[in-house]
């Protein structure tokens, strides 16, 4: 009776353990296969590549690499001497096209009440006509300084946003051209967290879900939502070929691998986490899915 009893109990433990064993491999396997959470995630931000609108030799340079910079703070300037001298020989051309118009006018003015007696018809189309390519000659001269005066405005370059100057090493006496980038500011209004999830965790995940973000190697959390699921990425199976016809890789792995799906996160609010975010840092994202 005692072995039978001893058994039993032995039977029932076996088959607790083995139970409990199941139920805690379906978890993990639920968890780590299904459960909408990610270590590849990053800290990002739009990157403002600042280039300046003329081309010189940088006069002045006002800040220093790393240093943070608000929306209209002055950056640098290129030497506006040869913006002012520009702006001045516009202004003189303007002057003078503005006096020729005006004799012009006075000119037409006299003659108009003799037309048809002193003043032929054809006299008084040619002074109109004068007035009129005075005027054109007025105008063109109006945006030519408005041009130079642009110019010169534009030779102070400013910081377009509020953020962060980076990898920054301009120096006064480089000579700066104009559509070339020569610096990089990290919008610090424009930080959001990717998290790039195997696609078979999206069912679970809906726009909107709250979202817990956790830096690595800070220990700081970052409480957001889920903003928007990328609606597509690069097929790396297909390309295109020269006669824009369908180029499929032949040949699959036979192992299939979940793709990757970017996730943006909007930022809500920090939970411990350092007040100033890295774009490119390595986070952890855990949705808390509906």
């Amino acid at each position: 009776m005692k072995i039978t009893s001893l058994f039993s109990r032995r039977a029932v433990s076996l088959a607790v353990a083995i139970a409990a064993t199941i139920v805690a491999a379906l978890f993990l396997w639920d968890y780590y296969m299904n459960a909408p959470w990610t270590r590849d995630g990053r800290v990002c931000a739009d990157i403002v590549r600042l280039a300046p609108d003329v081309s010189g030799p940088v006069s002045g340079v006002l800040v220093r690499d790393n240093q943070s910079v608000k929306k209209g703070d002055l950056l640098f300037r290129v030497d506006p001497a040869r913006f002012l001298l520009a702006l001045r020989q516009c202004e003189a051309s303007l002057a003078d096209a503005t006096s020729a118009l005006v004799l012009a006018q006075r000119e037409l003015a006299r003659n108009r009440p003799m037309e048809g007696r002193w003043v032929s018809h054809q006299q008084l189309d040619q002074l109109t006509t004068a007035v009129t390519r005075c005027e054109a000659v007025v105008r063109r001269a109006e945006a030519d300084r408005d041009v130079a005066r642009l110019n010169l405005e534009r030779s102070e370059v400013r910081a377009p946003v509020n953020g962060y100057v980076t990898n920054f090493s301009l120096r006064e006496g480089n000579y700066v051209t104009s559509g070339q980038p020569v610096m990089a500011i990290v919008d610090e209004d424009s930080y959001y967290v990717a998290g790039y999830f195997e696609e078979t965790k999206l069912p679970r995940i809906r726009v909107g879900d709250q979202v817990t973000v956790r830096l690595m190697g800070t220990g700081g959390r970052i409480a957001g939502h889920v903003a928007g699921i990328a609606a597509g990425i690069e097929d790396r199976e297909r390309g295109d070929s020269s006669r824009l016809l369908a180029n499929v890789n032949p040949t699959f792995s036979w192992v299939r691998l979940p793709q990757r799906v970017p996730v943006r996160v909007a930022i809500d609010e920090p939970l411990g986490s350092p007040a100033h975010l890295v774009a490119g840092q390595t986070a952890t994202v855990i949705v808390s899915a509906r």
